[in-house]
Formats: C-alpha cells, sequence, structure tokens
C-alpha cells in the first residue's frame, strides 16, 4: 500500500523559512510526477508546485520566487524549500502524485505568523 508521509512543518513569522520533506512509498516513484498541494480550513487543496521524474518544475503564482519543491528518487524524497513565508502560506502541506492517489498523507502544518 502506499504510503505518503510529510514531515517538517512548523510556526515560522513572516518572512522566515521552512523546509518540508515527503516520504513516499511508491514502486513508481521514479517515474511520477510529484507535487506539494496545500489546503485551509474550508476550502480545496491545490496545487502549489510540481515536479517531474526529470525534474521540470512548476509553481502556482503565490509562491514563485519563493518556494522550491526538489526530489531525490534514490531515497524516495520530495522536498518544498519555503522561503520568506507570508501569513497566506499557512495551510496544512500534503505531497502526491498529478494525478493524485487516494492515499492521501496526514499532511504537515505550517503556520506564519508574527
Amino acid at each position: 500500500q502506499v504510503q505518503l508521509v510529510e514531515s517538517g512543518g512548523g510556526l515560522v513569522h513572516p518572512g522566515g523559512s521552512l523546509r518540508l520533506s515527503c516520504a513516499a512509498s511508491l514502486d513508481t516513484f521514479a517515474s511520477s510526477l510529484i507535487a506539494w498541494y496545500r489546503q485551509v480550513p474550508e476550502k480545496q487543496r491545490v496545487l502549489v508546485a510540481g515536479i517531474t521524474a526529470y525534474g521540470t518544475t512548476t509553481y502556482a503564482d503565490s509562491v514563485k520566487g519563493r518556494f522550491t519543491i526538489s526530489r531525490d528518487n534514490t531515497k524516495k524524497m520530495v522536498y518544498l524549500q519555503m522561503n520568506n513565508l507570508k501569513q497566506e502560506d499557512t495551510a496544512v502541506y500534503y505531497c502526491n502524485t498529478i494525478p493524485t492517489i487516494d492515499n492521501w498523507g496526514q499532511g504537515t502544518q505550517v503556520a506564519v505568523s508574527s
């Protein structure tokens, strides 16, 4: 069974940084398109950043220039470096494939507050 385990969230001040990690027990990881999503209460999850098997990346306009997604295929890990965090980045962050699979992890909470 596929497991997605996110970690690295926390409470930071505006302008701070965090690095999220995702461990994916996915047999097809190396060939999968992987993404980070985020969700705030009472709203749908939205895609924040995605990365292809070859390392091509895409970002939501709201995080361009501040967030960087990366992956390590040998470790089946995906990372999200988040810099210059803003209060509107507060959310629960999840990793998943594109298209998504049903096995969502528990996510990791990011709170940006002064």
